[in-house]
């Protein structure tokens, strides 16, 4: 668990740093965070040996698409920090629609996936394995957030709706 805490700390540190080298830090930070949840996951789901081997097989399957996902997430994160000094309206508006479609795109994953565990797993066992996934991204999310600033508009101008 310890490590689970560096390693999102790391990623929200990579984030407002220099481009190339988060890139190459980014995907070394999330094959160990990869890593480190797989265990953690394993760790809260005990399983039993009839569940085990359908269940990784669909686990890494989800985990591939949420990776693709949450790739997008953290090209949106990289542009912003690229034009938070100069962020215009234009720009603002890109980024919040990239985010609701990023936010909708999750949403359909786990609704997709919550049936697909249902067929291998009780209906409180996928709970369970929902809920670990949740408390997982809850704090990588909040490391994220911490290391994010708040973009300051205050002093910009209300520009019309296109």
């Amino acid at each position: 668990m310890k490590k689970l805490f560096l390693l999102i700390a790391i990623i929200g540190f990579g984030i407002v740093s220099y481009a190339q080298q988060v890139n190459d830090y980014m995907e070394v930070t999330r094959a160990a965070l990869k890593t480190e949840k797989k265990a953690m996951i394993a760790e809260v789901m005990s399983l039993s040996p009839e569940e085990s081997e359908p269940f990784w097989a669909m686990y890494n399957e989800f985990q591939g698409k949420l990776y693709t996902a949450n790739t997008k997430y953290l090209k949106i994160i990289n542009e912003f920090t690229e034009n938070f000094e100069t962020m215009d309206g234009e720009k603002a508006n890109d980024l919040m629609k990239r985010m609701f479609a990023y936010d909708n795109e999750i949403l359909k994953l786990k609704k997709t996936y919550h049936k697909k565990f249902q067929g291998i797993l009780s209906p409180q066992k996928t709970l369970m394995y929902f809920q670990a996934e949740n408390k997982i991204d809850v704090m990588i999310d909040y490391e994220m957030a911490a290391s994010i600033p708040i973009l300051d508009a205050r002093d910009s101008k209300k520009e019309p709706k296109k």
